[in-house]
């Protein structure tokens, strides 16, 4: 199968499904697969074991996060806002 080239990891979907779908598909599916920087070793080691859990494989450090990435907007937000209530006590 060379469809690859156009298409990357959504050749397996053949002419199914339209370009949108597919496009959306392969800019998740390649975002959850590249390694991710773990937020206790600084290093780009974290992989996803299953749907919202992450291994750093450098730290054996185990982690929730979203199901595509391991800290979602909402995360990041949630986590600013508890600093800056902290940080002010």
């Amino acid at each position: 199968m060379a469809r690859t080239k156009k298409v990357g990891i959504t050749g397996r979907f053949g002419a199914r499904y339209g370009r949108k779908a597919k496009r959306t598909v392969k800019q998740i599916e390649e975002n959850m697969k590249k390694k991710h920087v773990c937020p206790k070793c600084d290093r780009p080691y974290v992989k996803r074991v299953s749907r919202g859990i992450w291994e750093c494989k450098k730290c054996d450090a185990v982690f929730t996060g979203g199901a595509y990435v391991p800290s979602t907007p909402m995360g990041k937000t949630a986590t600013r806002n508890i600093k800056r209530i902290v940080g002010g006590l």
